[in-house]
Parts: structure tokens; sequence; C-alpha cells
């Protein structure tokens, strides 16, 4: 059990690096956290330093969660460990206590942990979130809609046991509550979209 705590504890801190600070400074110089939204994630990384930024922040994110689960489930495959990694990644990358529990919103870290708990729920969610994307072009939406999406994908394909569809569910229920501001700016008019020129 020791070993699997350290794991955990590891998946923390994995989770909690923060990427879009990191790379968007040394491309840049700038702090992502003064830049368009202030959220330390990979959609803002592209508003500050440009698709090559975005792009970079969004895969290292994404392998962060998948590393973290990789790393407890070849050393412990049981279900509750493997669930206890994915939401310490995913926790650690929306409250990393290096930068005052203020931190991205999980997409990318959770997207990377559900690929590897169960990849065709995953790209059943990424088609969702593609979709929604380019019919609303809200990223905020199209990231709600496909964290909700995982959980009910997972109980019809996979068919999971309960610890893994609670913790499953419990961390797209957390990436959703990221999303409160977003939500706000969606119901009074004022998110922005892709494309629109307020965007970038």
């Amino acid at each position: 059990m020791r070993g699997e705590a350290i794991l955990v504890v590891a998946a923390y801190l994995l989770g909690s690096l923060p990427t879009a600070l990191l790379v968007v400074r040394m491309m840049t110089g700038k702090d992502v956290r003064r830049q368009g939204s202030g959220n330390v994630g990979g959609t803002n990384a592209l508003r500050a330093a440009g698709w090559k930024a975005g792009v970079a922040v969004t895969l290292i994110d994404i392998g962060k969660g998948a590393l973290a689960v990789i790393l407890m489930r070849r050393y412990n495959p049981e279900s509750s460990w493997i669930c206890a990694a994915m939401l310490a990644v995913v926790v650690g990358h929306c409250f990393p206590a290096w930068l005052r529990f203020r931190g991205g919103k999980g997409v990318a870290a959770g997207f990377g942990a559900f690929l590897v708990i169960a990849p065709v729920s995953a790209l059943a969610a990424l088609a969702s979130w593609i979709a929604v994307l380019v019919i609303s072009r809200w990223v905020a939406l199209a990231s709600m809609v496909a964290s909700a999406v995982f959980p009910l994908a997972l109980k019809l394909i996979d068919k999971p046991d309960v610890v893994t569809l609670i913790s499953v569910t419990a961390a797209a229920v957390l990436i959703i509550f990221r999303h409160s501001s977003n939500i706000r700016k969606m119901l009074s008019g004022q998110e922005t979209k892709v494309g629109d020129d307020s965007w970038r």
C-alpha cells in the first residue's frame, strides 16, 4: 500500500506541473495567467502564444494524465488504485499547490487518463467534443459535453465496476465544475467563440 500511496502523490504532482505557464513563458516570456482568460491550460496557451504552444501544452497535459494511470496500472492493476491515480492527476492539474491551487480545468489531463482506462469510450468522448466544437464553436461547451459523455460511454461500452464508474463520473463533474465561469459567460452572451476576433 505504501507504493500505491506514493504513486497517487506522484500523480498529483505530475498533474500539477504548470505546463501552460512553463511553455508560454519559454516561448514568449509572457505569463499565461495574465493573457486571454487567465486559465493555465492548452486553449489559453494557444491564445497567448499561438497554435504551437497550444498543441504542445495539450499533448503534454494528455501525456501527464496517461502516464499517471499507466504507472499505477503497472504497479497495481486494482481498479481502486487506478482510479485514485486518475483522480489525483486531474485534481493536481486543477488545483496545483505551487500556483496557490489555481490551475487548469482538467480536460486534457482527464482525457489522457480516460484514454488509458477505456480507449474506445475516450475516443467516443473526443468525437462528441469535435462535433460540439464544430457546431457551437465554444471550446468550453465542447469540453463539458465530452466530459459528460465519457462516463455514459464507459457505462454502455465497457461496463466497468462500480468504483471505476463512480470515480470517472466524479472526475467529469469536477471538470464541468471548473467551467463554471464559462457557463455564466455563455448564459450572458459573453463567451467568445473560436474564430471570433475577440477569441484571441
